[in-house]
């Protein structure tokens, strides 16, 4: 059963530090139940000092609606006004064709495997 169907959230949000970079990874579905525990989360990030990278590890994200893209787009914002480059990781799959369909694909630095993203992190 969805979340849609139970109004609980499905998403698990764990986070760990680098040197340069806040990295989110996101379990689950990334829908409006979901987002009170990224917001949550995000909400810690936004209180660190900012760092060079946000990596957001999507690999393990199974679905995504509207208001989940939409919070893709506003922590996009945010960084940009941080100096921050979000990176999303581990687009494959449902996120992947979510990001294209919506034309979103190119507004992101998009990484196939979070690996890709975290390298980048530390030139």
């Amino acid at each position: 059963m969805s979340s849609e169907a139970t109004g609980r959230s499905t998403l698990i949000v764990t986070s760990g530090l680098s040197r340069n970079a806040v990295i989110i990874r996101l379990e689950g579905e990334l829908d409006v139940n979901g987002l009170p525990v990224l917001r949550e989360h995000l909400q810690r990030v936004w209180e660190l000092p900012p760092k060079p990278f946000l990596v957001m590890d999507l690999s393990a994200v199974w679905f995504c609606d509207s208001m989940g893209m939409n919070e893709l787009v506003e922590v996009l914002q945010r960084c940009e006004a941080r100096d921050t480059r979000l990176l999303l990781g581990g687009v494959q799959g449902v996120m992947e064709r979510v990001l294209s369909i919506t034309g979103l694909r190119h507004a992101f630095e998009v990484f196939d495997h979070t690996d890709d993203a975290l390298r980048l992190t530390r030139d």
